[in-house]
């Protein structure tokens, strides 16, 4: 399958001091602000590195305190990366389709076997295949690659929620052993939290228990402590150190659980646009509160602001 490649930033260790000079250090605390106006924006852990895409797409290898500016095949709205895969980077477009870079940001490509038009909202890159990739499509529903991109099919149509078709906002993929075949596919949409097994057999609500048996039964307990109803979730992220521990970013907060997304508690009260966590510590991450950039190295529990040390 032929691709579209470019070239971009010949070191991706070069930092925003360097080119102070051209105004570039105004750039990034204007456009995290952009988030909290209203303008999507994503974060993820490359490894140490922190990627922010927000019109444009910003690479820091020092936790946050500089930053590099990437070019990219168009306008990113989602990020997606894997452990076990480092320096691949998938990004989702406003333009339409899926831009991934095998090096952490130097070059993109993107397959002539697109997906269809229309922005993707969200990528996710299963928790057990590198090679498996899912991005939603807004107004279309969750489509998946299993050859890392140079094809697509649909796996899910959107999941109905209070009387509608729901956008998916968020994806992530979920390694835990009440799902069948031990992966779940977790998706924040308009209204709330749903999820779907990896055999893309129906979406349903985080309960607790085994999966199989909530399928049989037909009904299941509800979430004892779920996220706050009606509200769009933003942005999703499962530690891949401790797939049980979620984050989850909304307007009420950033919120946390450490049970697969039963129990929620809060752990910032500032609007949250996005959060990532680092892929060997489920205690670190990163998250846009308040239209700031801030890091917590304890859950959440205390953040320091980037730009500080």
């Amino acid at each position: 399958m032929k691709s579209i490649e470019i070239g971009c930033r010949p070191n991706r260790r070069k930092v925003l001091a360097a080119v102070l000079g051209s105004g570039l250090a105004t750039v990034l605390p204007r456009l995290v602000q952009a988030a909290v106006d209203g303008d999507p924006a994503a974060l993820a852990f490359d490894g140490d590195t922190i990627l922010l895409a927000d019109r444009g797409l910003f690479v820091s290898d020092d936790a946050g305190q500089t930053w590099t500016a990437a070019e990219t095949l168009g306008n990113v709205l989602s990020l997606a990366t894997h452990r076990d895969r480092p320096g691949r980077v998938v990004a989702g477009l406003a333009e339409g389709g899926v831009s991934i870079s095998e090096d952490g940001g130097a070059s993109w490509r993107i397959f002539e076997a697109r997906l269809p038009d229309g922005e993707i909202t969200a990528v996710a890159i299963a928790s057990r295949n590198p090679d498996m990739i899912y991005a939603s499509l807004r107004g279309d529903g969750l489509w998946k690659s299993e050859d890392a991109g140079a094809t697509w099919s649909l796996a899910m149509d959107r999941p109905w929620l209070d009387d509608a078709e729901r956008e998916l906002l968020s994806l992530a993929s979920v390694e835990l052993e009440t799902g069948m075949g031990g992966i779940w596919i977790y998706a924040g949409t308009e209204v709330g939290l749903t999820r779907v097994p990896d055999c893309f057999c129906r979406w349903q609500d985080v309960q607790p228990g085994n999966a199989m048996d909530a399928l049989v039964a037909g009904e299941a307990p509800p979430s004892e402590a779920p996220l706050p109803g009606g509200e769009p979730i933003l942005s999703l992220a499962s530690a891949p150190s401790a797939p049980e521990v979620m984050y989850a970013a909304l307007r009420s907060g950033l919120w946390a659980s450490q049970d697969g997304g039963v129990i929620w508690q809060k752990r910032a009260s500032k609007a949250a646009t996005a959060v990532a966590v680092h892929p060997r510590d489920e205690t670190y991450i990163a998250a846009l509160l308040g239209g700031i950039l801030k890091i917590s190295r304890d859950g959440g529990a205390t953040w320091i602001e980037t730009g500080e040390r």
